[in-house]
């Protein structure tokens, strides 16, 4: 098997069962690649980074804001 297709085609045949077992051994990658963005992500640098320390300073000052903000219409 070396093809997407063929690793789809081979799915198909799966019980279901077998595909509850193939799901579970998957979704642990799914998670680990996100944990790795969002960790790059916050760190100095990172997307996020300048979000969370300003997001820190404000719950410092006691400033709490709605996310997302909220129509002032």
């Amino acid at each position: 098997m070396s093809t997407v297709a063929e690793i789809k085609a081979a799915i198909d045949q799966l019980s279901p069962q077998e595909r509850c077992e193939l799901g579970a051994l998957l979704r642990p990658w799914e998670g680990d690649d996100w944990d790795r963005q969002m960790a790059a992500d916050a760190v100095p640098g990172g997307k996020l980074h300048e979000l969370i320390t300003a997001s820190r300073k404000n719950a410092q000052a006691g400033i709490l804001v709605d996310f997302p903000p909220s129509d002032s219409k």
